[in-house]
C-alpha cells in the first residue's frame, strides 16, 4: 500500500477507546498482513512475520468483521463504486 493510499485509509479507521501501552505493531503492518493473507489465500499462520504475529492480524480481522453489522469498520474502508465519465450507457 502506498503512503498516499494509507493516508486516505487511516482517516476511515476507528479510533481506540482506551489508552494503553504503546502498540508493538502498527495498524498499517497489521492491515497489510490482512491484505497479504486475503490475496495469497493461505492459512493465517503463514502470514509473514514482517506484518506482525498472525494471531494479532487475525484478531483484528475478526473484530472488524464482527463489527460490520454495527459500526462498520470494514464497510467504511471499502471503496465506493464510481461512475466513469464517457463509459457506455452514460
Amino acid at each position: 500500500m502506498t503512503d498516499r493510499q494509507w493516508a486516505r485509509l487511516e482517516l476511515l479507521l476507528p479510533v481506540g477507546k482506551k489508552p494503553g501501552r504503546p502498540r508493538t505493531w502498527t495498524r498499517r503492518q497489521l492491515i497489510d498482513g490482512i491484505r497479504w493473507r486475503t490475496r495469497a489465500g493461505t492459512p493465517w499462520r503463514d502470514v509473514p512475520k514482517r506484518y506482525g504475529p498472525w494471531d494479532r492480524i487475525y484478531d483484528l480481522f475478526r473484530r472488524w468483521q464482527r463489527e460490520e453489522h454495527g459500526s462498520g469498520s470494514w464497510r467504511n474502508c471499502r471503496p465506493r463504486p464510481t461512475r466513469r465519465v464517457g463509459s457506455a450507457g452514460t
